[in-house]
């Protein structure tokens, strides 16, 4: 019995690892080997082996054909939930967020909340700028470096916020805001505005200016944003896309 009970812990040990670099995968993508074993505590022998079983259930592939770096395969559509394939939110979403791309002639995205720590990119607008920021749909962002993760981390209700503020934030360029009372300070900002700005927190190429999507008992489920390369982003860009964002997000709201 106990011989049976330790090799059900060593298997859910395995699986819950497999998980961890997976979705570390989703996060970093492309990314390599030593990568990987530089955020991980495990042996390289255990994340190659766990990256070899994963490309053969084909969960994973090769980054465009480079045999050192690893991306997320298209098989990872096939567990997404039904609502990311054509639900409510979605059917809302696509006619305001193609409004406001031909509004602005920039990507929108439109994402949801993953546990309080991620947001997750379920639906892309594309403009025709010869020079547009690129994210594929599933792209994982971090909820407090980004303006679709501060416009929906603003109206989030005390408790919660309180659990992603007393996180140890990560620092992803010079820009990165991460101390508690620097975010707290940008949220009172978002609701003043109804709008969140990011400018190159999250990527150093990239800005981007978000607004929260509420049901209809007023909780915010989900955000949209325009994302643009940072070298045409302006304070004045920022505030004038504001408050077409804001428009489009209310659009798609479920009224009370």
């Amino acid at each position: 019995m106990t011989e049976n009970r330790n090799q059900s812990t060593s298997q859910m040990s395995s699986a819950l690892r497999t998980f961890t670099i997976l979705e570390e995968v989703a996060r970093q993508q492309p990314v390599s080997l030593s990568e990987l074993v530089q955020i991980f505590s495990y042996s390289k022998s255990t994340v190659q082996r766990t990256l070899t079983t994963l490309e053969a259930a084909g969960w994973i592939m090769r980054s465009n054909g480079d045999s050192t770096r690893w991306e997320i395969s298209p098989r990872s559509l096939i567990v997404r939930p039904r609502s990311l394939d054509g639900g409510e939110l979605l059917a809302r979403a696509q006619e305001p967020m193609t409004w406001l791309r031909d509004q602005v002639n920039e990507t929108i995205h439109l994402s949801v909340v993953d546990t309080l720590e991620s947001m997750v990119l379920i639906f892309r607008v594309d403009c025709d700028q010869v020079v547009r920021t690129f994210s594929p749909i599933g792209d994982i962002s971090p909820i407090h470096a980004t303006s679709t993760g501060k416009a929906l981390l603003a109206y989030l209700p005390q408790e919660q916020l309180e659990t992603v503020l007393a996180r140890q934030h990560e620092q992803y360029t010079n820009f990165t805001v991460t101390e508690r009372d620097q975010l707290l300070q940008q949220l009172t900002e978002v609701r003043r505005l109804g709008y969140a700005i990011n400018d190159r927190e999250y990527r150093s190429a990239v800005s981007a200016i978000g607004a929260p999507i509420f049901d209809a008992q007023g909780t915010p489920i989900a955000s949209i944003c325009i994302s643009m390369p940072s070298s045409r982003f302006t304070r004045d860009i920022g505030r004038e896309f504001g408050k077409l964002v804001r428009e489009a997000a209310d659009r798609i709201s479920v009224s009370v």
